[in-house]
């Protein structure tokens, strides 16, 4: 899988994300954030957009030590030739993130010289 690096030095790669299993892929380019140890978080400004469905929400607790209840919803996406089903956290943020659950047992490499993602 290859990303690139942006403007603003994220490092980006496209996930396709759906509302079902058998549902419309939509490509979204997320945020790998090294700094967040769960799976993806969308903004709540998408959740409509890729029509996913709101099951339950969970407490967490935020870079600077408050603790806040996030809103979850129900996700597939597409990841290295397999489908998963999986909660994502909505916030308010602007930009979709991915965390290091999904790295593990990767190779990622973040080049700002060339402005590259490679995540193997």
């Amino acid at each position: 899988m290859n990303g690139i690096v942006d403007e603003q030095l994220r490092a980006l790669v496209n996930v396709p994300v759906a509302c079902s299993v058998d549902g419309q892929r939509k490509e979204i380019a997320v945020w790998v954030d090294t700094a967040f140890n769960g799976g993806l978080i969308i903004p709540k400004c998408m959740i409509s957009e890729l029509g996913l469905m709101k099951e339950s929400s969970t407490d967490a607790i935020l870079a600077d030590g408050n603790l806040v209840e996030l809103e979850t919803y129900a996700c597939f996406f597409d990841w290295f030739g397999n489908t998963y089903e999986t909660q994502i956290i909505a916030n308010a943020g602007k930009f979709p993130l991915l965390g290091t659950m999904l790295l593990e047992g990767r190779r990622l490499i973040v080049d700002y010289y060339v402005r590259t993602v490679e995540l193997f």
